[in-house]
């Protein structure tokens, strides 16, 4: 008889966002003349750059010529794609990061699980709470946590909590772990992370030999200049870190599909019998056998990004966006409600109001003011007592949701 993989059944009722989901569809079956406004999950409703339009229509083109058609590109990413990367997001910086250290994917939430094929089952597992809940869940899908526990937390893992009370900083663990998720500026929270405390995450990583995963999907919304945006920044980094990167929310590829992952040569791993091998080589062997590549017109997309006209229209992008944010933010403020983020990230973290628990206030904006949000417990046991709204919108949107909660 075919077995499967009980690890999935140690998986919480539902993934959050289906959840979401699930209870928008039941009220809006019930109440059919409602107008929902969504601003619970981080997808994005602009258009598209048009400098990102116009190289994928040339690509279509070429694809229709003999001469320009392609078929099965690299694995890897097209050298040209990565070349522009390795350049204009970390060469600037000062990172010494090389193009071929660079892996086209089509988005991070799949290599942020990905990554687990290439390594142990016996590495102790570091998460912040709140988190993305793919971080958990893929790890718990690999069976590297034991059950559920009563809080929503798993065992086997390391919890470090960030909130209101530590000022969204999130510590060093008391024991020693393995493999570490840092995401910054921070999905759920907004919060973001200095060069000093990255620092201090990065030598703890080297004096442990631990691997930080540094989800860095949001840096183009960073508005202070003092911080960082890649880990790679920070001296040692390139010894002891994986960055994720995605063009979802700056260009607005969320139904598009292009990220990357950039693994430097100089990273090392540990295979068991205390040799030591290289990353790199494991990650370029998963993807050349799992995976066929992003599209060459969706690569074209990307790379347009990078020109001068993508660079501006980019940037207008994130400006709309954190308009919204700040709209939000002081809105909110001006209602007497505690908020968070929203100045260096789209998304804006509230402490809910009356003692309402997270699920309690999302059903409150949903059925009174139809506003769409995210429970902060969603993300973590200490997302309880919190919910996030996302900038992610058109501004009359934005403006009539604040109205709508205003109101009530």
């Amino acid at each position: 008889m075919v077995q499967i993989n009980p690890n999935y059944l140690k998986l919480k009722a539902g993934y959050l966002f289906p959840e979401i989901s699930r209870r928008v569809e039941v009220f809006k079956n019930q109440n059919p003349g409602s107008e929902l406004i969504r601003l619970g999950i981080g997808d994005v409703t602009e258009p598209l750059p048009l400098a990102c339009r116009e190289a994928m229509k040339a690509a279509i083109d070429e694809m229709g010529t003999s001469s320009g058609f392609h078929g099965y590109g690299p694995e890897q990413g097209y050298q040209w794609l990565r070349e522009a990367i390795a350049k204009n997001d970390y060469q600037v910086r000062g990172c010494e990061i090389a193009a071929d250290e660079i892996f086209i994917s089509d988005g991070s939430k799949c290599d942020s699980s990905n990554i687990l094929d290439i390594l142990g089952d016996q590495n102790r597992i570091a998460v912040t709470d709140p988190v993305y809940p793919v971080y958990v869940d893929s790890n718990v899908m690999t069976g590297h946590t034991g059950e559920v526990l009563d809080s929503g937390r798993y065992k086997g893992l390391s919890y470090l909590p960030i909130s209101a009370s530590n000022n969204f900083e999130v510590s060093l663990p008391s024991n020693a772990v393995d493999l570490i998720y840092l995401c910054f500026p921070n999905n759920p929270t907004g919060a973001v992370i200095t060069k000093k405390k990255l620092l201090e995450w990065v030598d703890y990583a080297r004096k442990n030999n631990a691997l930080i995963l540094f989800d860095a999907a949001y840096e183009a919304f960073i508005q202070d200049s003092s911080l960082p945006h890649s880990i790679y920044e920070i001296e040692g980094a390139k010894e002891c870190a994986i960055e994720f990167r995605s063009f979802s929310k700056n260009a607005g590829f969320t139904g598009v599909r292009c990220a990357f992952t950039v693994i430097p040569k100089t990273l090392k791993g540990n295979v068991g019998n205390h040799d030591m091998i290289d990353i790199w080589s494991l990650w370029s062997r998963r993807q050349s056998t799992k995976f066929n590549g992003v599209s060459y017109i969706v690569q074209k997309g990307a790379e347009a990004t990078y020109s001068a006209s993508g660079k501006s229209q980019i940037k207008s992008l994130v400006d709309f966006y954190m308009k919204n944010a700040t709209l939000i933010r002081e809105k909110l403020t001006d209602m007497g409600l505690q908020v968070y983020g929203g100045t260096n990230a789209p998304y804006v973290w509230i402490k809910t109001p009356e003692s309402m628990n997270s699920w309690t206030f999302f059903d409150h904006l949903l059925k009174r003011a139809n506003v769409v949000g995210t429970p902060g417990s969603g993300f973590g046991a200490s997302g309880e007592g919190y919910f996030r709204l996302s900038a992610f919108n058109s501004r009359s949107n934005v403006e009539l949701a604040m109205k709508r909660i205003e109101n009530i």
